[in-house]
Formats: C-alpha cells, sequence, structure tokens
C-alpha cells in the first residue's frame, strides 16, 4: 500500500479534546455540544449538537483501522525492524495528508494504546449504541489500554451506576467531566445548565460503575464577586465525589464568548493573576480526596501544582506561597517567562540567562506594573484557546 491509498481513507473528527488526550485515537461519536450555552466557552457556538448513528461511527472506526493497516505495511516494507514511527512521523508531517490520517499517524507514533470519543457528551448516546461503537472500538484496536470520553454531570446523574457500568464493562475506562464549580451562584451565572447537586449525583455515579472519573475546576471562574464561594464549595463538591483525578483549567475569557459582555457591562470582575493563585490556594486548603491533582494545561500559571492527595497537599501550598512571596519584579517576570514559555516551572525563575531575556522585554513593552504584563499576558494567552 503506498501514502496515495492510506490518504484516500477518511473518517471524522471533532475540533478538541483533553490535554491528557493528546495522542490519544480520536473517534467523532457525536457532533457538538447538547447544551452549548456555557457563557465560558466559544467552542460549539452556532453549531448544532447530532447524534451520529452508530453504524456511522462503527465505519469511521474502520476506516481508522485500514489507515493503521496502511502505515503499518509501508513500516514492514522499509526492511529493517523499528522503522513504524519512523514512518507514522514522515505522514503526520505530510502537508497534504488528511488531518484524520495525521491523527492516526500521531496515535501511532505515541505507542497507540489510547482512545478518545469526540465531542462533548458523547455518553449522551443510547446505551446499546454506545456499546456497540465501543465493541466496535476494542475489536478493531485490541492494542487499547484506555477509552475515555467527555460527559455532563446531568448525563451521568441520568444514565445512573447501572448503565454505566455496562458501559464500563464494553470497555470504557475514563469519563471526563467539565466540573468547572461547585458553586451554584457561579453555575447559574455562567447559565452551565449543572448544581452542585448534579455534579455529585453524576460523580458518584461514574466511581460507582468503576470508571475513572476525571474532573476539572477552573479558577477564576467567580470572578472578584464569588472568589471565595467559588473556591470553597468547589473544594466541597470534589471532595464529596473523591475523583481519580482533578485538572486546574483556569479561565480565561475572550470576545467570541457570552462571558465577555458581562465584563464589559461590569457585571463580572477578572481577578488578576495573583488572586487567582490565592484561590487555588484556598481551593487546595479545603480539598480532602485521594486522587491526583493535575496542572496539564498552558492557562495554568504554576505548573507545579501537581499530585496524589493528600501526600502532595502540602507540597502544592508550599509552592503557591513560594510564588506569592516573590517580590512583584520577580513576579511580574515569571508570569510574563511562563506565558512566553521561557519557564517551564517556578525553578527556571533563578536561571539568569532567562530571567535577563524577560526582564529586558518587561522593559522594552514598558510593562513595570501588574495591570500591564496583565495587559500584555491576556493577548499571549488568546492564542491558547
Amino acid at each position: 500500500m503506498n501514502y496515495d491509498k492510506i490518504n484516500s481513507y477518511y473518517f471524522e473528527t471533532g475540533p478538541i479534546r483533553p490535554p491528557s488526550e493528546a495522542y490519544s485515537l480520536l473517534i467523532r461519536a457525536t457532533r457538538n455540544c447538547p447544551w452549548n450555552r456555557c457563557e465560558f466557552c466559544h467552542t460549539y457556538k452556532g453549531e448544532k449538537f447530532e447524534l451520529r448513528p452508530a453504524e456511522d461511527v462503527i465505519k469511521d472506526i474502520q476506516s481508522a483501522r485500514s489507515i493503521v493497516d496502511g502505515i503499518m505495511e509501508l513500516a514492514s516494507k522499509s526492511g529493517e525492524d523499528g522503522r513504524l514511527k519512523e514512518v507514522a512521523s514522515y505522514i503526520y508531517n505530510q502537508v497534504t495528508a488528511r488531518d484524520c490520517v495525521r491523527q492516526v499517524a500521531l496515535w501511532l507514533w505515541a505507542g497507540g494504546t489510547s482512545a478518545f470519543l469526540q465531542d462533548a457528551n458523547s455518553i449522551i448516546m443510547r446505551t446499546p449504541d454506545l456499546v456497540n461503537v465501543l465493541n466496535a472500538l476494542k475489536e478493531s484496536f485490541p492494542s487499547l489500554e484506555r477509552v475515555t470520553s467527555y460527559c455532563r454531570s446531568k448525563t451521568a446523574a441520568k444514565k445512573g451506576a447501572a448503565e454505566l457500568r455496562e458501559i464500563r464493562e464494553a470497555g470504557l475506562s475514563r469519563i471526563h467531566i467539565g466540573m468547572e464549580s461547585g458553586s451554584d451562584t457561579v453555575l447559574a451565572f455562567v447559565d452551565k445548565g449543572t448544581t452542585a447537586e448534579d455534579h455529585i449525583k453524576g460523580g458518584k455515579n461514574i466511581k460507582e460503575a468503576g470508571i475513572e472519573l476525571s474532573e476539572y475546576y477552573m479558577p477564576g471562574l467567580g470572578g472578584r464577586q464569588w472568589s471565595h464561594e467559588h473556591a470553597s464549595q468547589s473544594a466541597r463538591v470534589l471532595s464529596e465525589i473523591n475523583p481519580d483525578f482533578i485538572r486546574l483549567r483556569t479561565l480565561q475569557v475572550s470576545e467570541n464568548m457570552l462571558l465577555w459582555s458581562k465584563l464589559e457591562k461590569g457585571e463580572f470582575a477578572l481577578q488578576s493573576e495573583d488572586e487567582v493563585v490565592r484561590e487555588i490556594g484556598e481551593f487546595i486548603e479545603k480539598l480532602d480526596f485521594t486522587g491526583e491533582l493535575k496542572s496539564d494545561h498552558v492557562l495554568n500559571l504554576l505548573p507545579e501544582l501537581e499530585g496524589r492527595f493528600p501526600l502532595a497537599k502540602q507540597k502544592c501550598l508550599d509552592a503557591i506561597n513560594r510564588y506569592l512571596n516573590m517580590p512583584l519584579r520577580d513576579r511580574l517576570n515569571f508570569r510574563l517567562g511562563r506565558r512566553a514559555g521561557l519557564y517551564e516551572d517556578l525553578n527556571d525563575i533563578y536561571n539568569a540567562g532567562k530571567y535577563q531575556r524577560v526582564d529586558e522585554a518587561l522593559t522594552r513593552v514598558g510593562a513595570d506594573t501588574e495591570e500591564k504584563v496583565d495587559e500584555l499576558i491576556a493577548g499571549i494567552k488568546e492564542r491558547f484557546i
């Protein structure tokens, strides 16, 4: 089989996936978001939610398998062992390759062990249809060790543990839920369409079904008005659910979000980066769970805030205090260096060469106050969403 033949295959993929699924095989089980009203999200705005027929999804899985077979055949014809990664890398970097072909190549390059069902809430599919899709996925790709999907709390609450257990037995191993906040005030303000009780019920159903649960907390979503309530209630809800993972996703508001109009009208007040860090500290202080905290997104200022709780709790709080106790100029330097991709963590600020480069940049653009640095960083962060 040649490259042109491989590139003739096609299957549908959606626009996003969690950062932790960067090397997963992406299979689009549903299109867009069934709620699609969250004021902090712009991904699916203007798009209609659709349940894809299970047979169409299964055909896509078969097409993905054909692409895999084609790439592996090309690799085997190289006449040398260990060429699969090299061939996969070559195809991934071809500008003429279809997106789905490049995605399969990346998946193979990374080892081909995980898959993610897109889009925003594929668990909403009829359970028999979803089970058929999962069975087809495992049959086509027996090497899969993890199959995951997004889900809304309300959907998990409505499905119940029994149906979710059936889905788990068919091969779904992890569910990602965008809780965002455990405060009913904040959830209503941003039109999340769920309540704290929905989050707790849905999360507990997933855990009872034996599916790994990854919950997302969005620092900053309460703004200055409800920061304390947002942090404390989110910690309360997540402590009651006790998920396997809690992932930090710091708020970034852009003009194409509905929340932007509330910001312009003065109905919502953004926090400074330091205020967000303090909020995360309050959240962690009140958090009582036995899973892993992850700070695996570039929007998060402090990537150090990770580890298995409760052992990592003090380490995370120490990192927050370490940052907040830095002189203002050092904090400004770190914030810009981190957003510009020069710093990986707090230790990098002690690299004299890197520090000087960032310090010169601050002087050059006249960003000598917290407000000016935040304004500069806001423009950089636009590229991250």
